[in-house]
Order: structure tokens, then C-alpha cells, then sequence
């Protein structure tokens, strides 16, 4: 089960109900926010295990169900894009299948959420797309992960726990 912990302020905009005591492993657990790039409403994923992150634009108000279909499918294709097999891709979401929606948790995940929110506005001049966006930001190194890649940290767990199925 994946678990999307949206803020108060998200929680409003798309007009959901979150789950209270919603209970997943870190590998699972997803924070969300939005913010403004481009006059653009954005929302920006970010993985509690591993601090990658995910963007998301193109989703309105309301939209609760497009809004997770497009977190899948974006994480999906940057999976894809950082050479993370197929397979590993495909069990991951067999395994978070079902999306609930929950409240934040993390003090943490949100503030380095919040740094990785800067860098996205303060650079999104540099980037014509969001995979080459998203690739530069997980290569950042950050102190709650030991000061390593996220990008790696992520592939590095998917490894870990679908290695017996090869």
C-alpha cells in the first residue's frame, strides 16, 4: 500500500479526507506539497526512506484521483529513466497497489522537502522538463540519508526487497 502524506494546505486543495494512523513502511511512504513555478500550481512527492522526489504538475484542484494516477506514472517513467528495471518497477507497484491518503508525519521529510522546493524554484530556468528537473535533484546529497544520493538510496532498497524474486 502507498501511502501519499498530504499537507494541510494539499489536503485542502484537492478536498480529501486523510487517514488518520495510517501505518506503512518508509519504502511506501510518500510526502506531498505543492507550490507555485512559472505561475503553476506543482506538487512535489518526496520518498520517507529515501528523500527522492517526484514532480508532478498539470493537476487541478479536486483532482485527487488524476493527481495519484500521475504520481504513478511519473515515478514510473523516472524509475525508468535512472535504469531501474522493469520488473523491479512492476513489483513495487504491485506491492502499493492500493493509495491512501493520510496526514504528514515527518518533520524531517517536510524540511527537506521545503530545501528541495527552493532549489526547484530557484533553478527551474535550467530544466525544459521535469525527468531532467527530477535527475538533478536526487543526485543532491543530504544529511537524513548519510549524505547520499536519493536516487541511489531508492534503487539500493528496491534491491533490497525484491531480491528474492530473481
Amino acid at each position: 500500500m502507498l501511502v501519499l502524506r498530504l499537507t494541510q494546505s494539499l489536503l485542502k486543495d484537492m478536498k480529501a479526507a486523510a487517514i488518520e494512523d495510517c501505518e506503512s513502511s518508509l519504502l511506501f511512504s510518500w510526502h506531498a506539497n505543492m507550490y507555485q513555478l512559472n505561475n503553476r500550481k506543482h506538487i512535489i512527492f518526496m520518498n520517507d526512506l529515501s528523500r527522492l522526489s517526484v514532480i508532478v504538475d498539470e493537476v487541478r484542484s479536486s483532482q485527487l484521483e488524476k493527481m495519484k494516477e500521475k504520481f504513478k506514472t511519473t515515478l514510473s517513467e523516472y524509475l525508468r529513466n535512472e535504469g531501474v528495471s522493469q520488473s523491479l518497477i512492476k513489483q513495487y507497484f504491485l506491492e502499493g497497489s492500493e493509495v491512501v491518503i493520510s496526514k504528514t508525519n515527518s518533520r524531517s521529510v517536510l524540511g527537506t522537502m521545503k530545501e528541495v522546493i527552493w532549489y526547484t524554484q530557484d533553478t527551474h530556468l535550467e530544466y525544459a522538463d521535469h525527468i531532467g528537473r527530477m535527475k538533478w535533484l536526487n543526485k543532491l546529497i543530504y544529511k537524513p540519508i548519510d549524505y547520499k544520493e536519493p536516487r541511489d538510496v531508492f534503487k539500493e532498497a528496491l534491491k533490497t526487497r525484491y531480491s528474492h524474486s530473481k
